[in-house]
């Protein structure tokens, strides 16, 4: 262990090994201090970021079924969903009435809607001058699917109707065993690191995710981030990584354990050392909620993401913190920290 540390403050970059090894053995104060170190070389101010944004879900019908997700309707199901443009533009005009300057847009995966939805959802977005962060990896798998488009010109298509940046749900845990289990109708770990990298090729930023704390292993855990950190040592693509701990409730795992807070931070602060690419890292508190969400601020996290306006999808598993832009300017404040609003690139407002 004091080789590795050694090895990590030298700037050495860890192996999938070295990682499990750190995970294992080294103790919740060790990776703390280890990640803060990190983060402090790379963001030398003590500035934390956040955006102001909604999430908005613009159908909750899908036929992937997947095992964790207490969100979806079945298509059959009458009490499924599509959000009409009144209402999308009702729901955009009070994120800009509250600071909002972005709209995180992502649904199910619906068996019937056309590609040209899509592209008209987006025209009339952008009219409102919003910067449109949506459709994750399995959606642009899924409309490729439908429309009988080679997914790189469905990317194009949508970027030209004003799609500007992609979201890196989805992504689950970057392993087809793991991914056969819990979303088998969903797209490969491979088909969601070719939608990122083509992405990328196209000039799009994107962020990326990771839910853990269900069927994966250790070992699985670290094969998604070394997946990440190989795709951005190519494109250098990615602005951001967001891991956050499956929410069981509601869901076919309802009878497991929740992940802990304790194994939440030690997850948080690996991410940080392992993806050593990656310039920021988001703190969790719409599944932590604020003190934990605080407490990551010293375990690698520089952001302390999105005030959510709104969310559905982890709220239908019983979770349901709400923070406004002045609740996390506070709490960033009283550790000690400067918030400040920033973009999806990061730039700040």
């Amino acid at each position: 262990m004091k080789e590795l540390i050694t090895k990590i403050l030298d700037g050495e970059r860890m192996s999938v090994e070295e990682g499990a090894k750190l995970f294992r053995d080294g103790g919740l104060y060790e990776l703390g201090m280890l990640a803060d170190e990190i983060r402090k070389r790379k963001h030398p101010e003590p500035i934390v970021t956040y955006v102001v944004d909604r999430n908005i879900n613009y159908t909750d019908i899908c036929v992937s079924a997947c095992k964790f997700c207490a969100f979806f309707k079945a298509p059959e199901d009458k009490e499924g969903s599509v959000l009409s443009l009144e209402e999308l533009g009702k729901k955009i005009e009070e994120t800009q009435r509250l600071g909002g300057n972005q709209i995180l847009l992502q649904g199910g995966l619906h068996p019937d809607l056309p590609l040209e939805f899509y592209e008209d959802m987006l025209r009339f977005m952008k009219g409102y001058g919003v910067h449109i962060h949506g459709f994750s990896p399995p959606e642009m798998m899924h409309f490729s699917e439908i429309s009988g488009r080679p997914m790189p010109e469905v990317l194009l298509r949508l970027q030209r109707a004003g799609l500007d940046s992609i979201p890196g749900g989805g992504a689950e845990i970057l392993n087809d065993r793991v991914r056969n289990d819990v979303a088998p109708r969903k797209c490969s770990a491979d088909e969601w690191i070719a939608v990122m990298e083509e992405a990328h090729r196209q000039g799009m930023r994107t962020t990326a995710t990771m839910m853990f704390g269900h069927v994966e292993t250790l070992e699985e855990r670290l094969e998604h981030l070394q997946r990440l950190r190989d795709l951005q040592d190519r494109t250098s693509g990615f602005t951001a990584f967001i891991p956050w701990p499956f929410q069981p409730d509601n869901t076919v795992f309802a009878s497991m354990a929740k992940t802990t807070g304790h194994e939440y931070l030690k997850m948080l602060a690996l991410s940080r050392i392992f993806l050593d690419n990656f310039d920021n890292i988001q703190a969790s508190w719409v599944t932590q909620g604020p003190k934990i969400a605080q407490v990551s601020l010293f375990f690698g996290a520089n952001d302390f993401g999105s005030t959510m306006i709104e969310e559905n999808v982890v709220a239908a598993a019983g979770v349901s913190f709400r923070l406004s832009e002045e609740e996390i300017r506070k709490l960033v404040t009283a550790v000690g920290m400067k918030p400040v609003q920033r973009r999806m690139d990061y730039t700040p407002v």
